[in-house]
């Protein structure tokens, strides 16, 4: 799962920057996400992450900077030929199909990958394949009880593993986990934290999530915004004795 290149970050921006009127939502962001990497975006509500992130995967164009991923240019690639180039993504709302099984649902991703979607459902013994493969990334995740389960019966957590299987079902170099503890409660989380903490290596993961607890035990490195712009970046340790970082969050509870 490492960029085609073999060498250098497996997502870069240069200089992104983004506006809607007046409202600047990206400020020159340059961002590094290496090889294998275990990166957090953190910052307060209305800091620019979600957009940021938009940006990233192709559901926004930039007026300005660049994106790579592997090295390689992507700023004006579509989202699905940024899947291909090993950028996939999970959503902060679940974006499975729920009247379809765990099952199926991971093996949608799969037909997509391999282009055979379109005639997934016609008899041929070559789906075997697929569908055996989705089976083991639910095993692999420990979702395989829930494997024939209409999604719409299972419970968030659960579901959230099955968008997690679903993502790497795209065989991704770079992970996106939006919020991946989002709505799900706090005796289900510490499976999803599992599960993230299991996943390969050399797959290198961005966590933009709202959980400190959650960040400081996942990340190795984490990266603030705050309106738009990169406040700092560094190791957690780092991060949780920068007086800026604290003013901002401080900030933040004293106006809820």
């Amino acid at each position: 799962m490492s960029p085609a290149n073999g060498a250098g970050p497996a997502l870069e921006t240069r200089g992104l920057r983004k506006s809607f009127g007046a409202l600047t939502v990206a400020q020159d962001i340059d961002f590094v996400l290496q090889p294998g990497a275990r990166h957090a975006l953190i910052g307060p509500n209305g800091a620019g992450k979600t957009s940021f992130v938009e940006l990233v995967t192709g559901g926004l164009q930039p007026d300005a900077g660049e994106v790579l991923i592997g090295g390689s240019a992507a700023t004006h690639l579509s989202q699905d030929a940024r899947v291909k180039r090993g950028l996939a993504r999970t959503f902060q709302i679940s974006a499975l199909f729920r009247r379809l099984s765990a099952l199926e649902n991971v093996t949608l991703a799969l037909s997509e990958r391999d282009g055979i979607a379109g005639d997934l459902w016609r008899p041929s013994g070559r789906h075997r394949r697929v569908i055996d493969e989705a089976y083991a990334l639910l095993d692999r995740l420990g979702a395989a009880d829930d494997a024939l389960r209409p999604v719409s019966t299972l419970a968030y957590g659960r579901q959230r593993l099955v968008e997690i299987a679903v993502a790497l079902g795209l065989s991704p170099t770079v992970l996106l986990l939006d919020e991946p503890a989002a709505g799900v409660p706090s005796g289900e989380s510490g499976v999803i934290i599992e599960v993230i903490e299991r996943l390969p290596a050399d797959l290198s993961l961005l966590i933009i999530e709202h959980d400190m607890d959650l960040v400081f035990r996942l990340a190795r490195r984490i990266t603030v915004l705050v309106q738009g712009r990169v406040l700092v970046e560094g190791p957690p340790a780092e991060i949780a004795a920068d007086p800026r970082v604290r003013q901002v969050y401080l900030g933040e509870r004293e106006r809820r």
